[in-house]
């Protein structure tokens, strides 16, 4: 994911940062749908068979590739999702939050579809780089059969190379990625162009009726082949993902400027190439290309491949805070790689799964035809599931009436569900791959959900009313608390009920500071939240004050650092006599709590596998008490 570039839009008014990001949004954005060309056209003929795809055939196929870039891509994505945002944000799980914040009327089916897309992502970032990356290093078997046996260890170095590095942050390297990406588009329109003229024929695949007279006489073969089509379109759902790091202009201009043209043309081209040399159709990309070219192209293929990895690892990360954030996974730890741009963020456990699926995939499949199959069931669900909470969106925000909705909407939604339907046949060749990595994070998202709501409900039975505890304690009797100099500070979840960490410091040290501050931290459902709106100060009593911090889902939630901008504005305390107290729960499975037993465990490990808060919140370790207890749940 790129920087967040202060989170504003660029302005047509400042031309040398609107080029620049245009260019950043061709390297970061369409990293991934630019590299589809290796593999989308090549899996789109092999139904087929060797010499078996006739004339009509090739420009029905090319025909399809032009009409889907353009009914789901420019249509879809470029001119209508990326109006669809929330404050700027874009991407499944700010659409998700906008609708909760908004209220909708069906809003488990909302959640449900929101991790689901969620879900159906995290597994396009495990696929992309194993698929992209091995489509690129295949091309070394044109350049020489010798080095047929070298693909897969060259593919695997690449990619633990790729994750090793993420620790150190993408700022450097991102900066050449417009340029190099840009250049890999040119050199494929060129290639594109270059074979056209190969047989002019290709050019009538302009003409969508040819893709319809293909699919009406092609069958069933023609619905299979309907799910190597949509591999053209992968990457797509990163238009809508990236929208606030760009804004909407940047990107709409890389696409017609650009992308979309150059995609166009190489397509054609290899179409015309496979009209003009039938035995081009194993792999028709490289095949574009003279023998003198295949090295330096192989070497361009990866760079851009690595681009496209890079993209989906760091829109993963991205995607895995917002859910961190809004509460749908337990805190993992956030590394800040860049000192000025919140954008650039390293989760290390996350890295290390994604890390761990990768290679699996690889080492599984072994090559990009084997693993193409596996690719179409992530994008095609996630695209269904943007366009379901789109259409929740345009009737909430929008006020759209729902049969305008339903008339915009539903042609997509219908072209979406075939392209889903067909790649659902190939989920006995690999598809069943995102199912299990969706389904795997989908579990763990709703079972933290599940948890978190029964834990809360089991210790609110013991909770008691803070009014009604300030009212006990502030009341002088010989069993009054020791009164103590300083601050302390109480981090707690419900604000009007006391934290139980400060029931148990004075159960067992009988102390009261002079000042108690009961912290309640909440993430809001937009993306950023001003400065001037961060916090909010009740003073209660003399000796208690409420202070609530809010953050959005996109911020940095650095505690440290709000609360030295609230000393600024008038609450008085010194961090060298302020002392935080946080709550430590020892979770104990009972199989009569409400979960089921798996559940139930799976819970405990993830809240077992959370982050420290004071790392996680960026407290001051030298001044943080914490305090444990045992929750049954």
């Amino acid at each position: 994911m790129a920087d967040s570039l202060d989170h504003v839009p660029a302005q047509t008014n400042n031309l040398p940062r609107f080029l620049a990001l245009t260019v950043g949004a061709i390297g970061v954005v369409y990293g991934d749908i630019g590299t589809s060309p290796l593999y989308a056209f090549r899996e789109a003929l092999r139904p087929f068979g060797p010499g078996g795809v006739g004339r009509d055939e090739v420009i029905g196929l090319v025909s399809l590739v032009i009409w889907t870039l353009t009914a789901i891509v420019t249509i879809k994505y470029v001119l209508f999702l990326l109006r669809a945002d929330n404050d700027g944000e874009g991407g499944t799980l700010s659409l998700l939050a906008l609708l909760m914040k908004r209220g909708t009327k069906y809003p488990i089916l909302m959640f449900f579809a929101g991790i689901l897309g969620a879900a159906l992502f995290v597994g396009d970032a495990m696929i992309t780089p194993a698929l992209s990356v091995l489509s690129a290093v295949e091309g070394l078997k044109l350049v020489t059969p010798a080095l047929h046996d070298y693909v897969l260890p060259i593919s695997v170095a690449i990619i633990v190379l790729l994750f090793a590095v993420q620790s150190r942050g993408t700022g450097a390297v991102s900066i050449f990625f417009g340029p190099i990406t840009l250049i890999w588009f040119l050199v494929m329109a060129a290639a594109g162009v270059a074979h056209i003229g190969d047989d002019l024929a290709i050019l009538s695949a302009f003409n969508p009726l040819n893709a319809v007279a293909f699919l009406w006489n092609a069958g069933l073969v023609g619905f299979i082949v309907l799910g190597a089509i949509f591999l053209t379109v992968t990457g797509a759902e990163a238009l809508y993902a990236d929208l606030g790091h760009f804004g909407r202009l940047p990107i709409q201009t890389a696409w017609f400027a650009v992308v979309f043209p150059a995609l166009a043309l190489n397509y054609l081209g290899q179409g015309a190439l496979v009209l003009s040399h039938p035995d081009a159709l194993s792999n028709p990309f490289f095949l574009m290309f003279p023998n003198w070219a295949l090295l330096p192209m192989v070497i361009l293929a990866t760079a851009a491949t690595i681009i496209a990895s890079q993209s989906v690892i760091t829109g993963a990360f991205s995607l895995i805070r917002q859910a961190i954030h809004l509460g749908f996974l337990p805190r993992f730890e956030i590394c800040y790689t860049s000192e000025t741009q919140t954008g650039q963020i390293y989760l290390p456990l996350v890295n290390s799964i994604l890390l761990i699926g990768v290679l699996a995939l690889m080492l599984l499949f072994g090559s990009s035809e084997a693993l193409a199959p596996a690719y179409g069931v992530s994008i095609t669900g996630a695209m269904v599931i943007d366009t379901i909470l789109a259409f929740e969106f345009v009737r909430r925000q929008w006020a759209w009436p729902t049969l305008t909705a339903i008339a915009v909407l539903l042609p997509l939604f219908s072209l979406e569900l075939v392209f889903l339907g067909a790649n659902l046949f190939k989920v006995h060749h690999g598809g069943y791959v995102p199912i299990l990595i969706a389904g795997t994070l989908i579990t763990m998202m709703w079972t933290w959900r599940k948890g978190v709501r029964l834990l809360r409900e089991k210790t609110a039975r013991q909770d008691i009313p803070l009014s009604q505890f300030i009212a006990m304690v502030e009341r002088k009797s010989e069993h009054a608390p020791v009164d103590v100099p300083g601050t302390a500070i109480f981090l707690t979840a419900t604000p009007d009920t006391t934290p139980a960490v400060l029931l148990h410091n004075i159960k067992h040290n009988h102390v009261l500071h002079q000042h108690n501050v009961i912290l309640t931290i909440k993430t809001a459902r937009i993306p950023y939240v001003p400065e001037k709106d961060r916090y909010t100060i009740t003073k209660l009593t003399d000796r208690f004050s409420l202070l609530e911090l809010r953050f959005g889902f996109m911020d940095d939630q650095n505690v440290s650092r709000a609360l030295a901008r609230c000393r600024k504005e008038g609450l008085k305390f010194e961090i060298m006599s302020t002392s935080f107290y946080l709550g430590r729960r020892k979770l104990i499975a009972d199989s009569q709590s409400g979960l089921p037993q798996w559940q139930d465990k799976l819970f405990i490990v993830m809240a077992d596998s959370a982050i420290d808060p004071t790392e996680y919140f960026h407290l001051p370790p030298n001044r943080v008490v914490e305090l444990g207890e045992q929750v049954i749940i």
